[in-house]
């Protein structure tokens, strides 16, 4: 499958040095010109990596990792000027996986990129058992079990709860979790996840109008908590 880059810089110049270079590797890619703009393409496009400038108009790369990681694990690279030391380090705090510093050569980058992703697919390939707190879901046996009981989920309700807890305290929008149920309309998104989860919360909660694990964000969409 081929892979979809971000590339977010507010230099119209390297976007398009980026673009053709990285058409030529065989990736597909997508611009944009600041982090308000890559929140958007983001959410849509939903690349594989994001190569991302520090300092632009509007929402600058640290405002834009700081927003999106509520959101999302997809991998960044931050494009950086010699001078940006402190930026570098307060964007690998927030969240980014790499840095490059600008000017850069086309080969590091490519490099850099293929680095990271390696590492991305080896953490997702990795995830075959989730734990989280009394809450164990095993992929390749297909189980769940809560406290040491094991409950029955239809596969719905499987790749739905998998889906969440990968990522605990992330909020996935109800858009995000219909494309884990392959088959069902877009115009029945809320009211299908809504269902799927009030009959999960059903079989995983021992109050499921208290829910210790499947919580709702209002406005947003569902979450499982990390803490549970």
């Amino acid at each position: 499958m081929t892979k979809t880059i971000l590339i977010v810089d507010d230099k119209l110049s390297l976007t398009r040095l980026l673009q053709e270079y990285f058409g030529k590797q065989g990736y597909r890619t997508v611009v944009a010109d600041n982090g308000r703009n890559a929140l958007f393409t983001a959410r849509h496009a939903k690349p594989d990596l994001i190569l991302l400038d520090v300092m632009m108009p509007e929402m600058d790369g640290l405002e834009f990792i700081r927003t999106f990681r509520r959101e999302s694990d997809t991998p960044i690279i931050l494009l950086t000027a010699r001078v940006e030391e402190a930026d570098k380090v307060a964007g690998l705090e927030l969240g980014a996986d790499d840095y490059v510093t600008k000017p850069f050569g086309m080969a590091e980058l490519n490099a850099r990129v293929r680095a990271v992703m390696r590492r991305y697919e080896q953490k997702e390939h990795s995830q075959e058992r989730l734990l989280v707190g009394e809450v164990e879901l095993d992929r390749t046996r297909h189980t769940v079990r809560v406290d040491s009981h094991y409950i029955d989920l239809t596969p719905s309700e499987f790749d739905l709860l998998a889906t969440m807890m990968a990522a605990p305290g992330r909020v996935f929008s109800r858009l995000d979790l219909m494309e884990r149920l392959p088959g069902d309309s877009p115009e029945r998104v809320e009211r299908t996840i809504d269902a799927h989860v009030r009959n999960l919360r059903k079989k995983l909660e021992r109050d499921p109008s208290h829910p210790r694990y499947v919580e709702t964000v209002f406005g947003v969409g569902y979450r499982f908590r990390p803490e549970a």
